[in-house]
């Protein structure tokens, strides 16, 4: 019975990675599959869409700071 739904689960993270794709997240599986377990928890979608948009936002003014500095 637990193989059927460890399945079922990759099935689920499989067509969440699919439409993922399509829509142009950006998010990899493992991200996905962390994003999809917080959902489930209880965590706002709406606020975890605006952390993951500030998280990239951060991300990309890092990665241009360290390219700025460098010689």
């Amino acid at each position: 019975m637990e193989d059927g739904m460890n399945e079922r689960a990759r099935e689920t993270l499989e067509l969440a990675y699919r439409m993922s794709n399509l829509l142009k997240t950006g998010l990899d599986r493992s991200t996905l599959a962390v994003v999809m377990a917080l959902t489930e928890q209880g965590v706002n979608p709406e606020a975890l869409a605006a952390v993951v948009k500030e998280l990239r936002r951060e991300a990309a003014a890092l990665r241009s700071v360290s390219f700025s500095s460098a010689p």
